[in-house]
C-alpha cells in the first residue's frame, strides 16, 4: 500500500480510487508526492451519468442562473486559494506561476459569470440575430436558434496549468448546459484533482456537470457520438492522433484542438536601440521565456528581429536571463522552477540538441545550470538558453522544432516582407507580437500575420501600460490558432459558449417564430389590452404584449424648436432652396425628433414599473419625414431578460427589450430600433 496519497477521479457524483498505480514525482528534488490510482473506471456509467444526470440537473437551470453559479464558484475557490497555491508549488511553479493558473482560472470564471449574465437570455435557446423575411407578403420568415447539446463534453488538457486550462473550458460549456469530463494531464492532476475537491465542497456544482478522469481514458473516446464534443490542448502530435480516432470519425465527433505552437515576436524595424519599444521587446521576450519555465503554448519560440539590432537584442537579453534565479518555488528569490517532469526535462534537452544542429548557442544550454534549494540536483531544471538561427531561410530547425521549455531562438530579417514570411514559418501559432511605434509598419505587417497566428499583439510604450502581455490569453478573446496550433478556437467572450451549443436554423410564420425564439418577431400576433405595457411589472408583462398609440402631425415650428434645443441646424433641416439640390427635394424632420417624438407617444409619463431608458440598438432611418407628414409608433414587448439584478436601493429589476417601429400616414416605415428599459420586479428571484 503507498504512503502516498492516492489522486482520485470523480465518476458519477462519487470520488473513485483506492489501489495506487504510477508515482508522481516532485520535479523539484525527484521525492514521490502522489500514486494515481489503478482501479478501472467504469465510463459506460461515467458517459451515462453526465447524460441524464448531468443535463437534467444543468438545463433545470437556465442561462442565467448557470452564469450566477459561475461567480458564486468563482468566488469559493478565491476563498480557498492558498491551499491551491501551497499545493501548485509542487508542480514546479513560483508563486507569480500560480496566480496565472489559480487566479487567472477563477478570474475566467467570473468573466464568462458576468458576460453570461449580461448578454445572454432566460432560457435556454438563443435567438441568434434578428428573423429575416423570406417571403414577399411578410407570412414566412427565417432565423437561426442556439440550442443545448444533448451530449457531453470530453476535455483533455494539458499538464502546464492544471487549474487554468480546466476552467478555462468548463466556464463556457457550464453556462452553455453541457456537462463535462475532464482528462487533465497525470504529471499534475493532483492540482487539478484539488481545484475539483473544492468545487465539489463548494455546493455550486450542479449533479452530473462536471467528472473528473485521473490517468487512462481506457474506451472514453470509443463510446461518444454525435452529440459529444471532444477539446484538447497539448502537443500537436498528440492532437493529430486523437482526431483521427475511428469513432470520433464515424459518429462526426467534433473536436477543438488548441496545440502548441511555434510563436513568434517581431522587433520592427523603426524601433531604435535607445527606445522605450526596444527594451518592451527584451523584457517581453525574457518573460515569455521564463514564466512557468517556458512551459507555455503560448510562450514566444521565435525572435524575429532587424539584422542591425541582433547582436544588441541577444546582448541586453543574455543580460537579462543572467538575472533570473533557477531553483526550488519555495526558496526566497526563485524566479523560475524547474520544468514539470522529469521526462520532460529530457525531452527539452534532446530538442535542445536537434535545434542547435542549425544554430548557435549564445547563452544558457545543456550544461551549467545551477539551481537552488535543497536536494534540487535531483530536480528537472533547465536553463535559460537564448539560440541564434544559422540560417533562417533554411528548411526545419527552429520553424518546426518547439523545445517545451525556456528556449528560444534569435532569427535575423532583412525587411518587413522578410519578416512576416519567417512569421509564416511555423506553420500557425496561437499568438504573436509585434513591436513597434508606426502606424504604418502595424497596419502593413499586422494583417500578414492575422493569416498565420490566432492572435496578435502590437505593443508600444502606450500600449504597455496595460498590457496583459504575449503570453496572456483573455476571456474576451479568441484563443487558439490555425496549422499547427490546432486549427480550434476557445474563448473569444459569448462565442466561446456557442462552440457548445448546437445550431439550427428556423422556417416559418412570424406567430409560429415568437412562440419557438421567446420573442417577438415583426409580423406576428400581438398582444393589446386597455393597460399600458410600460404599467406592468417585470413578471406580468407578456412577450408580444404592445401598444399602437395616437398620430402627431410634423410642423415647420417642431423643427425649429428641435433645431434650437439641440444646436442642429444641419442644412437640410433649414435650407429650403438647398434641400430642394438633394434626393428627398425638400426639408425633412431630423431624425433624432422622430425619436423624441415617438417617445412622446408611447411614454406613458407617470410613476411606474419602468426605472429607465437602458439603451437603444438596431437604429435605423428608413423614410425621411417631411414637413406636413403624420408619424406613429407601435411598441411591442420583444424580448425580457432576467439578469437577477437590483437598484441601488434594493429594488428587484430586469431588462425588457422594445421593438419600436414608426409609421408615417401611408403606414410606411419610418423609424425602426430596440430600447431597452430597466423594469422593476415585484420580487427577487
Amino acid at each position: 500500500m503507498s504512503q502516498q496519497p492516492i489522486v482520485q477521479s470523480f465518476i458519477a457524483g462519487q470520488w473513485f480510487g483506492k489501489q495506487a498505480d504510477q508515482a508522481l514525482l516532485s520535479p523539484i528534488n525527484g521525492n514521490t508526492l502522489f500514486h494515481t490510482h489503478s482501479d478501472a473506471i467504469d465510463f459506460g456509467q461515467s458517459i451515462d451519468f453526465a447524460r441524464t444526470k448531468g443535463r437534467q440537473s444543468l438545463l433545470s437551470m437556465d442561462f442565467q442562473s448557470r452564469a450566477s453559479c459561475l461567480r458564486d464558484l468563482g468566488k469559493y475557490l478565491l476563498e480557498h486559494k492558498e491551499a491551491l497555491y501551497q499545493l501548485s508549488t509542487q508542480t514546479g511553479a513560483t508563486r507569480t506561476d500560480s496566480w496565472i493558473d489559480i487566479e487567472g482560472g477563477a478570474g475566467t470564471l467570473f468573466a464568462y459569470a458576468s458576460m453570461g449574465r449580461r448578454e445572454l437570455p432566460s432560457g435556454n435557446l438563443i435567438h441568434e440575430g434578428d428573423a429575416m423575411p423570406l417571403g414577399k407578403e411578410g407570412g414566412f420568415y427565417g432565423s437561426h436558434v442556439l440550442v443545448p447539446r444533448h451530449g457531453v463534453v470530453v476535455h483533455i488538457n494539458a499538464f502546464n496549468f492544471p487549474i487554468w486550462g480546466m476552467l478555462e473550458k468548463f466556464a463556457a460549456n457550464f453556462i452553455a448546459g453541457l456537462p463535462c469530463i475532464v482528462k487533465p494531464a497525470t504529471s499534475t492532476s493532483f492540482l487539478t484533482e484539488a481545484c475539483v475537491r473544492l468545487m465539489h465542497q463548494s455546493g455550486c456544482l450542479p449533479e452530473g456537470s462536471l467528472q473528473l478522469v485521473i490517468g487512462r481514458t481506457g474506451d472514453l473516446l470509443d463510446r461518444l457520438d454525435g452529440q459529444d464534443m471532444v477539446t484538447f490542448t497539448g502537443s500537436a502530435a498528440t492532437a493529430a492522433k486523437l482526431r483521427t480516432t475511428p469513432n470520433l470519425i464515424t459518429n462526426a465527433v467534433p473536436f477543438n484542438a488548441e496545440a502548441d505552437s511555434l510563436n513568434c515576436a517581431i522587433l520592427a524595424p523603426d524601433v531604435a536601440v535607445d527606445s522605450v519599444e526596444f527594451d518592451l521587446f527584451v523584457r517581453e521576450v525574457a518573460r515569455e521565456m521564463t514564466a512557468k519555465s517556458g512551459q507555455k503554448c503560448t510562450a514566444i519560440r521565435r525572435v524575429l528581429v532587424p539584422e542591425n539590432h541582433m547582436e544588441a537584442v541577444a546582448e541586453r537579453l543574455t543580460a537579462r536571463l543572467a538575472k533570473v534565479t533557477v531553483g526550488d518555488p519555495n526558496v526566497e528569490g526563485v524566479r523560475m522552477g524547474p520544468l514539470a517532469t522529469h521526462v520532460q526535462q529530457y525531452d527539452v534537452l534532446n530538442q535542445l540538441d536537434q535545434l542547435l544542429k542549425t544554430s548557435t548557442l549564445i547563452s544558457g544550454g545543456r550544461d551549467g545550470c545551477q539551481p537552488v534549494g535543497d536536494g534540487v540536483e535531483k530536480g528537472a531544471f533547465c536553463q535559460p538558453t537564448v539560440l541564434m538561427s544559422n540560417d533562417p531561410d533554411a528548411e526545419g530547425g527552429a520553424h518546426d522544432i518547439e523545445a517545451f521549455g525556456p528556449i528560444s531562438t534569435l532569427m535575423a530579417y532583412k525587411d518587413t516582407d522578410h519578416a512576416i514570411a519567417l512569421a509564416a514559418r511555423g506553420k500557425g501559432s496561437l499568438v504573436s507580437t509585434l513591436v513597434t511605434n508606426d502606424p504604418e509598419v502595424a497596419a502593413h505587417v499586422v494583417p500578414n500575420l492575422a493569416v498565420w497566428h490566432g492572435r496578435v499583439h502590437i505593443l508600444n510604450e502606450e500600449a504597455s501600460k496595460e498590457s496583459t502581455g504575449h503570453g496572456s490569453p483573455l476571456p474576451m478573446l479568441k484563443h487558439g490558432g490555425p496549422g499547427r496550433a490546432g486549427g480550434g478556437e476557445e474563448l473569444g467572450g459569448i462565442r466561446g459558449v456557442t462552440h457548445y451549443l448546437q445550431r439550427a436554423a428556423l422556417q416559418g410564420s412570424p406567430t409560429m417564430l415568437s412562440a419557438v425564439v421567446k420573442e417577438y418577431v415583426r409580423g406576428g400576433d400581438t398582444i393589446e389590452t386597455e393597460v399600458h405595457p410600460f404599467r406592468r411589472y417585470f413578471e406580468n408583462l407578456q412577450v408580444g404584449e404592445s401598444l399602437l398609440t395616437h398620430r402627431r402631425t410634423v410642423t415647420e415650428a417642431d423643427i425649429v424648436n428641435f433645431g434650437c434645443l439641440s444646436g442642429d441646424h444641419f442644412y437640410m433641416h433649414f435650407d429650403d432652396i438647398a434641400a430642394r439640390d438633394t434626393q428627398f427635394e425638400q426639408r425633412i424632420a431630423h431624425g433624432y425628433f422622430v425619436l423624441s417624438a415617438a417617445a412622446g407617444l408611447f411614454v406613458s409619463p407617470g410613476e411606474g414599473p419602468v426605472l429607465a431608458n437602458y439603451g437603444l440598438d438596431n437604429l435605423r432611418f428608413i423614410t425621411p419625414v417631411p414637413i406636413g407628414d403624420t408619424i406613429r409608433a407601435r411598441l411591442t414587448c420583444k424580448r425580457k431578460i432576467d439578469q437577477g439584478k437590483v437598484s441601488p436601493k434594493g429594488e428587484p429589476q430586469g431588462v425588457v427589450v422594445w421593438d419600436v417601429q414608426v409609421t408615417n400616414q401611408k403606414d410606411e416605415l419610418v423609424a425602426s430600433y430596440d430600447i431597452l428599459t430597466l423594469v422593476k420586479k415585484l420580487s427577487v428571484g
